[in-house]
């Protein structure tokens, strides 16, 4: 199934740039077609709806497809606890705070507001931590290509409340709780909170890169 989900996400993006660049007006129409059996395809394989899905790719055209940027702020207290939220949209599952990137914001100004918003805490953006490739990790099929960006961050003020409008539980969880925890994985793995956990002991190490 992943591999014909890769496949229909390259269909569309091959759709999204004739649609862009494509002088011809029956190719035009070809490609039209292709993107609309690409955003059906994606529905079979991912269960979004059709409804969601199409009206994400068709505001692509006149761009040429790009992934989307999903940035998440690491937060540490001391050497065995992170900050973690739960998703309402995703049956209260616990994942870091962060979200999409918005048009005129840098990630690291994303990862100060999304945790603002969603924890009460003020934090300051320390360093990255890594960037991946969502299709490299084990995260459910989305239809969507995705960059993930962790991004390291400090408390600088604030107290922690849980009366965000997407967000559940707001609480610093430790390391040993992790296996525990029922994990929004569309979000953020086991496997990467523990990669996560690494730069703990070692906070000088490289910003890992897929």
């Amino acid at each position: 199934m992943s591999k014909l989900l890769e496949i229909a996400k390259r269909l569309n993006a091959l759709a999204q740039a004739g649609l862009t660049y494509s002088p011809n007006a029956y190719d035009l129409e070809r490609f039209s077609e292709i993107r609309e059996i690409s955003v059906e395809l994606l529905h079979e394989l991912t269960d979004e709806p059709i409804e969601k899905i199409a009206p994400l790719f068709a505001s692509g055209i006149g761009e040429y497809p790009t992934p989307k940027v999903d940035v998440r702020a690491v937060v540490f207290r001391g050497e065995d606890e992170l900050l973690m939220v739960q998703e309402k949209i995703d049956h209260l599952r616990w994942t870091l705070p962060g979200g999409w990137d918005d048009v005129g914001y840098t990630p690291s100004e994303i990862a100060v507001k999304e945790t603002e918003e969603e924890t009460g805490l003020i934090v300051k953006p320390v360093r990255l931590l890594a960037v991946l490739d969502k299709r490299q990790h084990p995260h459910p099929p989305q239809p969507w290509y995705v960059y993930k960006f962790f991004i390291r961050c400090e408390v600088v003020s604030g107290e922690i409340r849980s009366d965000g409008h997407d967000i559940g539980q707001v609480r610093w969880v430790r390391r040993t709780e992790l296996p525990e925890l029922s994990l929004s994985e569309d979000r953020v793995t086991a496997s990467q909170l523990e990669m996560l956990f690494t730069f703990v002991t070692n906070p000088d190490a490289p910003a890992l890169c897929d």
